[in-house]
């Protein structure tokens, strides 16, 4: 099996999970949702850098709002742009990592530092994009855009330490048994 293929194969398994993880793992309440959808894209930033972080986000994101309960709507661009910039943020750290020769997980502090920072800019880009499709939809009410961002930033944070807790050894042991491929 070619290289490309197997990177295919990888990312098309972590954007199942994304999506497994988006319909099964998720509690919704208003415009606070509670996942571990960020889990594969992660992983999938970590294994291939921007790329392969974002293309998990996108497509993850693309089905999971597909097979959700308002499928494909005008504003489905706007909420992949979430899950996106953590794919792309995340990767691009990663392969940067991957240049000097070390990967992002063997710095746990490091690690934890940049999903953090990558969360807090994804939770920036959510309220906007959530700012955005209240004045589509005509729902906007400033108390429920931007008075839910303080309890959806401390949700992430919450969030990315549970992920960021799981990843970490996840991918040194995927790395350990030669399961996960080098960054070019």
């Amino acid at each position: 099996m070619s290289k490309t293929t197997k990177k295919l194969c990888y990312i098309a398994l972590l954007v199942a999970v994304y999506v497994l993880l988006s319909m099964t793992f998720t509690i919704k309440t208003g415009n606070l949702e509670i996942t571990f959808k960020s889990l594969p894209v992660v992983v999938g930033a970590l294994m291939f850098g921007p790329v392969g972080g974002g293309l998990v986000a996108l497509f993850g994101e693309l089905l999971a709002q597909m097979m959700g309960p308002y499928g494909l709507m005008p504003t489905t661009v706007l909420w992949l742009l979430p899950p996106l910039t953590r794919g792309l943020l995340l990767g691009a750290v990663a392969a940067a990592f991957s240049k000097r020769g070390s990967h992002l997980e063997k710095r746990p502090l490091m690690c934890y530092g940049v999903c953090l920072g990558a969360s807090i800019v994804t939770s920036c880009v959510t309220t906007v994009c959530l700012w955005l499709d209240s004045l589509i939809y005509d729902y906007y009410s400033f108390a429920f855009v931007f008075g839910s961002a303080l309890i959806r930033f401390g949700k992430d944070i919450v969030i990315v330490a549970i992920v960021t807790t799981i990843v970490i050894p996840l991918m040194k042991l995927l790395r350990r048994g030669g399961l996960v491929p080098v960054l070019n």
